[in-house]
């Protein structure tokens, strides 16, 4: 299964992938999460403990360099769009808990859509993951699906966007949807975060009708707690960890 995690920043998208991520490999399963976010924090929710030997591959100067043919600190030169990339999830994966992941980083330069050696090695790094890998993949996205173009999202079995019960949240979700839409996905579904009552559910629900929500996640302290010690939620938040388990409950049947 190949799951992509969107949402607006700061709505506990990398929180849910991680807690995700550990579920999927209770099950049994083989899992590869993937920090495809430039405001990397994947691996702190997983509880990896030496975050500052991790270095997204866009910062992997050389690395993009070797595989692209192209020349670091220089633009507009030529590289070649179809880099060697097979080999990477295996040779620059960590591991913590049993699950792999990779941080890929971001293009951190002005003007969208930006057509340089970094993306398109990321780019490239993304369908290898979705087309070519038999293991669970867990995409952590930013909120514009930026490295998902329509071959990759051929092979995306899911996309879940993570809210809260807010109005900017929402407009991200129903962008988030058309995006989706345009690019054809199988599945697209709501998941809501931070959720206080009832009445949040109810706001959620009648905002994004006619989507999928596939379940709620309550406000609680125990989720600050853990990411103030950079620890992994799954471990430290039983609250987080019991309604994501009903949400992947989901997932597995339907």
């Amino acid at each position: 299964m190949k799951i992509a995690v969107s949402g607006k920043g700061g709505v506990g998208k990398t929180t849910f992938s991680a807690t995700l991520s550990h579920l999927f490999r209770e099950d049994g399963k083989k899992v590869l999460a993937v920090d495809a976010d430039p405001d990397a924090n994947l691996a702190a929710a997983l509880g990896y403990p030496d975050l500052r030997s991790v270095t997204p591959i866009s910062e992997m100067t050389e690395l993009v360099a070797e595989r692209t043919g192209s020349k670091p600190g220089t633009f507009g030169s030529m590289f070649t769009i179809n880099p060697k990339v097979d080999d990477l999830p295996d040779t620059l994966a960590r591991e913590v808990d049993g699950i792999k992941f990779m941080t890929l980083g971001g293009v951190k330069k002005g003007g969208g859509g930006c057509i340089c050696p970094e993306s398109t090695m990321l780019k490239n790094i993304i369908m290898n993951l979705v087309l070519a890998r038999d293991e669970v993949i867990i995409m952590d996205m930013e909120a514009g699906l930026e490295h998902l173009g329509r071959a990759t999202a051929t092979g995306v079995d899911l996309l879940i966007t993570v809210v809260e019960p807010g109005q900017r949240s929402i407009e991200t979700a129903q962008t988030v949807r058309k995006l989706a839409t345009d690019l054809h996905l199988k599945r697209v579904a709501v998941v809501g975060n931070k959720i206080r009552s009832k009445s949040d559910e109810e706001f959620i629900a009648k905002e994004l009708s006619g989507m999928e929500i596939l379940g709620f996640i309550p406000f609680a302290d125990s989720i600050i707690d853990a990411d103030r010690k950079g620890a992994s939620v799954y471990k430290n938040s039983p609250e987080a960890a019991a309604a994501v388990r009903e949400i992947f409950k989901k997932i597995n049947t339907n």
